[in-house]
């Protein structure tokens, strides 16, 4: 059985940060929206590999080098 939600109130910066968010995935705002709320209440798994890898390279790391550079830094900062 379907429910239906909704958000009221809502400030116009954070519509439009949705709205762009939904844009950048190609979905509605319906569909953004709904892929949040579903990646929210999934069950956690243990990472695999790929999601693992998937993570580093948005986060723009390329080679071990990069890595241990920037875990120097972070060290270096404190």
């Amino acid at each position: 059985m379907s429910v239906n939600l909704s958000i009221k109130n809502a400030p116009d910066d954070v519509v439009e940060r949705l709205r762009a968010r939904a844009e950048r995935h190609h979905r509605s705002l319906q569909g953004e929206l709904m892929a949040i709320i579903e990646d929210a209440v999934r069950e956690d798994r243990a990472a695999t590999p790929a999601d693992i890898l998937a993570e580093l390279r948005r986060a723009g790391l390329r080679t071990p080098r990069e890595s241990a550079s920037i875990i120097r830094a972070g060290r270096d900062a404190r």
